[in-house]
């Protein structure tokens, strides 16, 4: 329950860094490191959320 419940958590945040990432662009035409600093901070949790993930059908959590 622990491991569904951090996957949301990661898929929440990733969607709350796209949204400021988005408005980072409008806002600044680009021309800010808050974009930079924001699409790296998502790379980041992607690549936890993929790792959560493939712990989760490796351990037989999330599998049918």
């Amino acid at each position: 329950m622990l491991l569904k419940i951090l996957i949301a958590l990661v898929f929440t945040a990733m969607v709350a860094s796209l949204a400021a990432g988005a408005g980072f662009l409008i806002r600044d035409q680009g021309n800010s490191r808050r974009l930079l600093i924001s699409l790296k901070f998502r790379v980041s949790l992607a690549s936890t959320l993929l790792a959560l993930l493939f712990y989760g059908f490796y351990i037989g959590k999330l599998g049918g």
